[in-house]
């Protein structure tokens, strides 16, 4: 009797040989080519997710394949420590957040161990740990002094209950997206990375990222928003004195062509004339108040009824002497964007006119379609936003938009009212964050000297640990000890800097680190240069922008600085897809885990205790605030991690959304078990794979290599679900095929060998182990990967579809080096194409030879 298939025995087993034999090392200085294949490091919460097993499941497939091409593969896994969610767990549960942080680590780092990852362990990283955020701290001095970072006074997002800043991204409808607190607009001075100055060459060097999805490289570039449009000067009607209200207004806009339908100015509440008006205008400065309260965010901005209040101050028009434009205060207006000032043309911007109709505003089309007369064409509730020609526009008439704006820039500019001009959506990056858990930002504040970068050998500027949590607020403003220090100038009393670096920071050069974990300066040349880039990075395409943006810039000022000879940091990027699941709540719509219900029978679902009715609802990502969550531990537990990998591989193609499905778990259970079987009945012995022997050994070799060159191609397109398609067809032609002859037997055991090499990468622990029940001495994970021979994918014949009239009716085989006339003899010959004629006259027959024929009757 064979013995059963224990994965979880058999896993723990594999487990530990891999890790004492050092296995997934990387190899310095070593001969082979590199690969560095990086999957997005996780933030340690304490438990792994699903998504954490499809993410790590298909970098370790492709690290162990690039393994067996014969590739020095880097392998390597950290964490991304600090950050809010563990000062929030310090104030929750009374622990100190690193405590709650490391003993996250330590179950983490079990939890990934017992999937089998080829992880090389020894390069581990913590960027909560000193030796790590000291390397972050030198690189800051380093930026300060090349004029990377700055200080400035920058309105923010201020979530008043967390009592820190928020990137637009964390203001969810207004509300901090884990307080949920109504943020607030502030004034605060806060640090800067210069990103912007590498705004033209982070846009441009998109082209060159060709291993990175077309969707993601759009994103990116859409956030850097690059424009080409005007700046122009509006004059301020009665402007006398000092201040703003003494300069011309300047407003950049990308359609200077509708200038002549303008019939309004607007200012963000934080432009430097609205703060001048606030002054002496309670209403103004009450509006502003009001507008800090609003949604920050664009979205939010978008969605939010268009408001303003009227200044009272009045702008010239720059073509139209006696037209005198009003100018307001308005909440859709942002500061982060041109110059923080618009001129509203109503008729062909959709918050224009919506903010046009709400004050009562002219509205005068200056675009008309093509096909609409001049005459008649008018404004309803729509913007008009398309390409037209020129209307009610004096010398404009009659232009297209682009001859238009051309135009009226050279009018601009020869009345020096104007000039092109390129604009960017890209701010600086805001890395201030007012929290105890993080980075400490290495600059001491003297009264006398300013702002004083701490001296390098006197890095890193450690975290305290008696820090209390008791009262609202960064610990670190409260705490004298390490706050107050002398100024390494002067000597004076003086005080660090208290706030934190944002943690994108610590993840946009964690890659680095990795190729020299341990040294003493942030890398080592040698190691950088012969890892980087990341020839394989995985990861979530919510992360497609700022932290691959930010990512991009960091490799740029660590090339600045001297640290590294590149400017990009991943030369190939895959974004995999959530792992869904369906969502329940009871009656009291309550949410429901899985395992809390149960179907009914007639294809609905009821709760196990009671038998409650359940409403079952759509599928979606999992996520532990709707209760739709697959506990992988579970999994690993019930089937072990072989099952759990290959079912993340096969069901679905790796960049969409997978749907958790319980039949498709068991599925990948029954299937391992089949091979286990089919081993197993074999036993150990040894076979040469044979060229003749008969059709049956023929056949299973041309099944053989036919499995080795699908998946060898499927894997280098990340179609992992295909190449487990390939191995399943594979062991099926197996199991049916005959191997009564010696030589069918030799080719059936090696074409079981061909499937537990194919499938290693995939589900290594039980391929390990039938590999060596197979008999073989030589350890699975040091045979190289496969390679097809070409006699064994060549073809005698080919089967073709043959249509008639467009309507597929029958197919036929010939030969591969078939002519047109035989093609077309046989199709007319068969009977199902006999049938669809009818008696009808064949007017013609197109063939494409080895495709398909086509018959037009």
């Amino acid at each position: 009797m064979s013995e059963r298939y224990n994965a979880k025995e058999i896993e723990a087993n594999w487990q530990a040989t891999w890790e004492a034999g050092g296995a997934d090392r990387a190899e310095s200085g070593s001969a082979k080519p590199k690969y560095y294949v990086l999957e997005m490091f996780p933030y340690p919460s304490g438990k792994i997710h699903m998504g954490h097993v499809r993410n790590y499941t298909m970098g370790d497939v492709v690290a162990r394949y690039k393994r067996a091409r014969g590739f020095n593969v880097l392998h390597p896994m950290g964490w991304d420590a600090f950050g809010l969610p563990a000062e929030n767990a310090a104030m929750e549960r009374g622990v100190h957040p690193g405590e709650w942080t490391y003993g996250n680590i330590a179950t983490m780092r079990r939890q990934l161990k017992s999937m089998g990852l080829s992880l090389d362990w020894e390069r581990e990283i913590a960027t909560c740990h000193p030796g790590y955020y000291v390397h972050q701290q030198r690189m800051f001095v380093d930026f300060l002094e090349a004029g990377l970072a700055y200080r400035k006074e920058s309105w923010v997002n201020w979530d008043p209950v967390d009592n820190t800043v928020l990137a637009n991204e964390q203001v969810i409808e207004g509300r901090g997206w884990r307080s949920g607190a109504v943020v607030e607009k502030r004034l605060l001075s806060q640090w800067f990375f210069r990103i912007t100055e590498y705004a033209d060459e982070l846009l441009e060097a998109l082209d060159g990222l060709d291993r990175w999805p077309d969707k993601v490289r759009l994103m990116q570039s859409n956030w850097i928003g690059r424009s080409t449009g005007a700046r122009i000067d509006f004059e301020l009607v009665g402007g006398a004195g000092g201040g703003e209200a003494a300069k011309p207004l300047e407003v950049y806009t990308t359609r200077p062509d509708s200038l002549f339908g303008a019939s309004f100015c607007a200012l963000s509440p934080h432009h430097p004339l609205s703060a001048e008006q606030a002054r002496d205008n309670p209403a103004i400065a009450a509006f502003a108040e009001e507008c800090n309260r609003l949604g920050t965010g664009e979205e939010a901005i978008e969605k939010a009824d268009k408001i303003g209040i009227d200044t009272g101050l009045r702008v010239r028009h720059p073509f139209v002497a006696d037209l005198e434009l009003p100018v307001y205060v308005a909440n859709f207006v942002l500061m982060e964007y041109g110059t923080g000032a618009i001129f509203g043309c109503p008729a062909h911007d959709q918050r224009d006119l919506e903010f046009a109709r709400k004050y009562e505003l002219p509205v005068l089309p200056v675009v008309c379609p093509p096909d609409q007369d001049a005459a008649s064409f008018e404004i309803g509730s729509e913007a008009f936003v398309d390409d037209g020609r020129l209307i009610n526009s004096d010398f404009l008439d009659g232009l297209d938009v682009p001859s238009a704006i051309e135009q009226v820039i050279e009018k601009l500019a020869a009345g020096n009212q104007g000039e092109a001009k390129i604009n960017y959506r890209l701010r600086d990056w805001g890395i201030s964050r007012q929290r105890y858990w993080g980075c400490p930002i290495p600059v001491i504040h003297c009264p006398s000297c300013g702002t004083v970068p701490v001296p390098r050998d006197q890095l890193p500027v450690l975290l305290p640990d008696d820090v209390a949590f008791d009262a609202p607020g960064n610990p670190l403003d409260s705490h004298p000890t390490w706050r107050d220090v002398p100024c390494p100038e002067c000597g004076a009393q003086a005080k660090r800097d208290s706030d934190t670096m944002d943690t994108f920071v610590d993840s946009s050069w964690y890659y680095a680190r990795f190729c020299s974990p341990r040294a003493e300066d942030p890398v080592l040349q040698e190691d950088v240069g012969q890892w980087l880039p990341v020839d394989q990075y995985i990861g979530g395409v919510e992360h497609a922008v700022l932290h691959l943006l930010y990512s991009r810039f960091y490799m740029r000022a660590m090339k600045a600085c001297g640290y590294v000879a590149i400017d990009e940091p991943f030369a190939g990027l895959f974004t995999q897809g959530m792992v869904c699941h369906e969502t329940y709540q009871d009656a009291d719509g309550n949410w429901l885990y899985p395992e809390e219900v149960k179907p009914n029978g007639q294809g609905g679902m009821v709760r196990r205790k009671g038998g409650a009715a359940v409403t079952v609802g759509r599928s979606v990502s999992m996520s532990k605030s709707k209760r739709n969550v697959v506990d992988p531990e579970e999994i690993i537990e019930s089937y072990g991690a072989d099952t759990a990998r290959l079912f993340m591989l096969s069901d679905s193609p790796p960049e969409r959304d997978l749907e958790w499905s319980d039949t498709g778990i068991k599925g990948a259970w029954r299937y391992l078990g089949a091979l286990w079987r089919m081993v197993e009945e074999l036993g150990a012995g040894e076979g040469t794979p044979a060229d003749g022997g008969g059709d049956a050994a023929v056949d299973f070799m041309r099944a053989i290599h036919g499995a080795i060159a699908g998946v060898t191609g499927d894997l280098e397109k990340f179609h992992f679900n295909r190449a487990v398609a390939r191995i399943r067809q594979l062991t099926n032609e197996l199991a049916e095929g005959e191997r009564e002859s010696a030589a069918g037997q030799a080719a059936y055991r090696f074409g079981l060998e061909i499937a537990l090499r194919l499938l290693a990468p995939m589900t290594p622990h039980i391929c390990a182990e039938l590999w060596q029940r197979l008999g073989r001495k030589e350890g699975l994970f040091d045979m190289p990967w496969p390679e097809a021979e070409a006699k064994f994918l060549q073809q005698d014949s080919v089967t073709l579809p043959v249509q008639v009239n467009g309507k597929k009716r029958a197919t036929i085989e010939l030969p591969v080096d078939h002519d047109n006339s035989t093609a077309e003899e046989a199709a007319l010959a068969h009977e199902g194409v006999q049938r669809a004629i009818a008696g009808k006259e064949v007017r013609k027959v197109i063939v494409v030879p080895g495709k398909i024929v086509n018959v037009v009757a």
